[in-house]
């Protein structure tokens, strides 16, 4: 290590930080490590992982104990249980892996669990109840045969929940797990920390128990967020490794309560917020939705975005995908710059199509483009794993040979097609099984006749609209979805790194006002309760949006700033770094 990194003032931070967690667990105590954007949070999970090892693993071994790190994703678990060698002494998985390794003993409470979900009311309705059907958790869909009942991803959560309240069921867990970490803390399901902090936070005989994360970034629904307990030390690592010394000086402005000191002093980068406040014509009004007042009309967003993209290539922005990230917190130019305007235009809200809140999108996104992509590159069980209880049982050639044949027909049909072609190809052929309530809303969008000059209901209107839109737009949207071009939303880089970004801050989402959240900034204490919600949101959606970048760091607003924004942005920025801007 050379002297430079020594006395690097986010290092310096970084190490007294994690020698007060080694301070609570030399205490026996329970422990929250608060870690801001690039803080380097899973380094100091592994090196807590280290120190259990190194001081507890003789113990542990005795007496058959492992310690447990909870993850909230497949990709986590591999990177920790990469750093760590694959130690047999830590259990390493996601949260579900760990309640399932847990409950699956208790049988007959979790039969008697089962029957009080709701979801699972009318398929127990049809077999007369759970009788003594053994509960199994494999792939996560819901299904029952006369042997067993197969459960969701959900249920396991709901039924930790009914377990945790048994002294029995907590003497277990502790007497196997000693050390439970857990990483994303903020990430938890809302009932189940609630469960956490009532039966296991101040359990004398333990678990002890570590969360990392940061508030800040929650951005799941019905998650936990913010944890307090009068038996948890919280310990702020105060790093950046990630952003140069511009960027880091408005995470801190944003952000006070837990300033970050950067790694690298001389690494200056750049950080500008750009508005539109100087365009002259008629906004948005919010026809159709109150959530698009203020904001630019789509084509003047549209062109807005075009020459800023062409400035910053311009000043030396390579906009390849592994270095620039384009965020849109907007959609009034995404589907736009994505190849979908008329399948957004099908819905009403933005969340129907982008959070997959409508049956078609699910299924189209979730599972018939998933198992199409699996299918081509001959990943043949994990098209079938895709496809869950609408995957077929092939029982002789023949079968696979129309298997086969119906599939290349839809790959095809995928792109020259149009939603009704791919969804009648479907139902023609049977496989994969159509949702139970995409079948129905077929039937009453072919059936539905009405009187003469009366207009459909609205969901008749929607299915027979998005049955004339092009599929390869279905494509499009998955792409985009996933990840695969430089745009994404939000949600899908929190926890990535990019050398530049540039934010699009708009109107079309119901949850979130940017100019709202800048004007609330000024005193959100004295928020009521349905406001310091939203605050929150807009603030946790923003912070994560802007600790992304680790040189760059461009906002563009095309929605109308107030002058209480535009004070709290140059708060922020500084004067000089918050400008008009216009094509």
């Amino acid at each position: 290590m050379t002297q430079f990194q020594e006395l690097s003032p986010a290092l310096v931070a970084a190490r007294e930080a994690d020698a007060r967690v080694i301070g609570c667990l030399d205490k026996k105590r329970n422990f929250l490590l608060e870690a801001g954007a690039g803080a380097g949070k899973t380094y100091s999970l592994i090196e807590t992982l280290r120190h259990l090892i190194a001081a507890e693993g003789h113990r542990l071994r005795r007496n058959n104990q492992r310690l447990a790190c909870i993850t909230y994703t497949n990709a986590a678990t591999a990177v920790i249980n990469s750093r760590i060698d694959g130690n047999p002494l830590v259990f390493t998985d996601t949260i579900h892996a760990f309640c399932w390794s847990l409950i699956k003993g208790f049988q007959p409470m979790l039969r008697r669990g089962v029957a009080e979900i709701e979801a699972w009311q009318e398929r127990l309705a049809v077999v007369d109840g759970v009788g003594d059907r053994r509960i199994d958790y494999d792939l996560g869909h819901r299904r029952i045969t006369d042997e067993l009942i197969s459960i969701h991803h959900d249920d396991v959560l709901a039924l930790m929940v009914t377990l945790l309240p048994m002294e029995k069921f907590q003497a277990i867990l502790s007497a196997k797990y000693p050390f439970i970490l857990i990483d994303e803390y903020q990430d938890t399901d809302l009932s189940v920390m609630t469960a956490i902090k009532e039966h296991l936070f101040g359990r004398r005989d333990g678990p002890r128990i570590g969360l990392f994360g940061d508030h800040w970034q929650r951005i799941y629904e019905n998650t936990c967020g913010r944890v307090t307990h009068e038996t948890l030390e919280e310990v702020g690592k105060g790093a950046n490794f990630r952003s140069a010394t511009s960027i880091v000086k408005v995470l801190n402005a944003m952000r006070p309560a837990l300033p970050q000191a950067v790694k690298d002093e001389a690494f200056v980068g750049s950080a500008i917020a750009y508005h539109t406040n100087g365009w002259v014509g008629a906004r948005r009004t919010g026809a159709g939705g109150g959530h698009w007042k203020g904001d630019l009309p789509a084509e003047i967003a549209h062109q807005h975005l075009k020459a800023l993209i062409a400035k910053l290539k311009a000043e030396g922005w390579d906009f390849s995908p592994g270095k620039t990230k384009i965020l849109m917190l907007t959609h009034n130019v995404l589907a736009m710059e994505q190849g979908y305007t008329n399948l957004r235009g099908v819905f009403s809200y933005t969340d129907d199509y982008i959070k997959k809140q409508d049956d078609y999108v699910a299924f189209f996104t979730d599972k018939l483009e998933p198992a199409c992509e699996a299918y081509q590159h001959s990943r043949y069980g994990e098209m079938f794993s895709l496809l869950g209880d609408s995957a077929p049982k092939l029982s002789s050639h023949a079968e696979k040979v129309a298997w086969a044949a119906a599939m290349n027909k839809l790959i095809g049909l995928r792109e020259t097609g149009t939603v009704g072609a791919v969804i009648d190809h479907i139902c023609g052929v049977k496989h994969p099984v159509l949702p139970d309530a995409i079948l129905r809303r077929e039937r009453d969008a072919k059936t539905w006749t009405g009187l003469e000059g009366e207009a459909p209901p609205d969901d008749v209107r929607r299915v027979r609209q998005l049955r004339n839109v092009a599929y390869r737009e279905v494509i499009a949207l998955d792409r985009f979805v996933d990840g695969h071009t430089p745009f994404a939303t939000k949600h899908s880089v929190k926890g990535d790194e990019f050398e530049n970004v540039l934010v699009v801050l708009g109107r079309g989402w119901n949850l979130y006002n940017f100019n709202q959240y800048l004007e609330w900034t000024v005193a959100p204490d004295g928020l009521g309760v349905d406001d310091r919600k939203a605050y929150e949101r807009n603030r946790n959606l923003f912070y994560v949006s802007c600790s992304r970048s680790t040189t760059r760091l461009v906002l563009l607003f095309t929605q109308i700033l107030s002058g209480g924004a535009l004070a709290t942005l140059k708060n922020w920025f500084g004067d000089d770094f918050v400008v008009g801007f216009a094509p």
